[in-house]
């Protein structure tokens, strides 16, 4: 299981039907008509060329390769077009604009995460929010603790007026860095996602009658959790930030494993049997931001 990754396309053989996009400019319009009439640019940072699809002016990367096919990948930075050495720009445009659909698609995609992204960051000082099991703590610089504490409090205790929070105290001055900030807050989130973890693996290991022999912790940025024939079981530790939901839907996803390793319909009948509204909390997991 993997966090959100750059979507890719190989125009012939593999990804995604090739659907044609209706036209978004009028036939024949081109130059100035075109330009005026797109509303969004997408530009690669080490763009070479540009083209206008539908309603945006994309500029583009481009990577030439001894390949057989015109492949394109859209990630954070923009679109990668990859085409053998000997095609003509004329055909990797026919074939921009023949998936300009499924490019604009991913392009806005990418967008709307990268905002989501810069929203999520987090100002690691006194009041500062963090994410805890989908809710928010506010970090409270308390000097002389020996460790951090999570107390129910309101404003008295918070400091923000009228506001009704969830607080971590911990035991740093109002001068300490934001990196010892954060590490100390971090490092409590990760003792508490263990023992999260450690529960919600044995409810559904009852569950699913399988036999769990050990729970790690992961920081892997390519994969939510794995599982080994032997019982093993991993989880990323920042899944602690997510709503008890979304990790019951790993830790289920990981455990169903242990009776298929695939993702075949009977795999997803095991989930189904534990949690019946799994396909809503794995679409929240597609779109989830991790906090920096």
């Amino acid at each position: 299981m993997t966090p959100g990754h750059p979507a890719q396309l190989g125009l012939w053989g593999d990804g995604e039907p090739h659907d044609r996009a209706e036209d978004a400019v009028p036939p024949g319009a081109s130059g100035p008509v075109r330009e005026q009439l797109a509303v969004a640019q997408f530009r690669h940072p080490q763009a070479e060329r540009e083209i206008v699809l539908g309603k945006a002016v994309v500029a583009y990367a481009v990577q030439r390769a001894r390949r057989r096919s015109i492949g394109m990948v859209v990630g954070v930075e923009g679109l990668t077009v990859r085409a053998p050495r000997w095609v003509a720009w004329a055909d990797i445009e026919t074939a921009l604009r023949a998936k300009e659909r499924w490019i604009c698609k991913k392009l806005g995609e990418q967008r709307e995460r990268a905002h989501r992204q810069q929203a999520a960051r987090i100002d690691w000082c006194e009041g500062a929010s963090v994410p805890f099991l989908g809710e928010s703590l506010v970090v409270v610089l308390e000097p002389g603790l020996k460790a951090p504490i999570l107390r129910d409090g309101h404003a008295a205790q918070t400091g923000l007026p009228g506001v009704a929070q969830r607080a971590l105290h911990v035991g740093l001055p109002q001068e300490t860095p934001p990196e010892k900030i954060r590490d100390t807050v971090l490092a409590w989130m990760r003792h508490h996602a263990r023992a999260h973890f450690s529960a919600r693996v044995q409810h559904y290991a009852e569950q699913l009658q399988v036999r769990v022999t050990r729970i790690s912790l992961s920081s892997a940025r390519t994969r939510w959790g794995s599982a080994s024939a032997d019982g093993s079981i991993r989880l990323h530790w920042r899944l602690v930030h997510f709503s008890p939901a979304i990790i019951d839907y790993v830790v289920a996803h990981e455990l169903a494993h242990l009776h298929e390793m695939n993702h075949s319909p009977r795999f997803w009948s095991v989930v189904r049997s534990v949690m019946p509204d799994y396909e809503g909390v794995r679409e929240q997991l597609r779109h989830v931001v991790m906090p920096e």
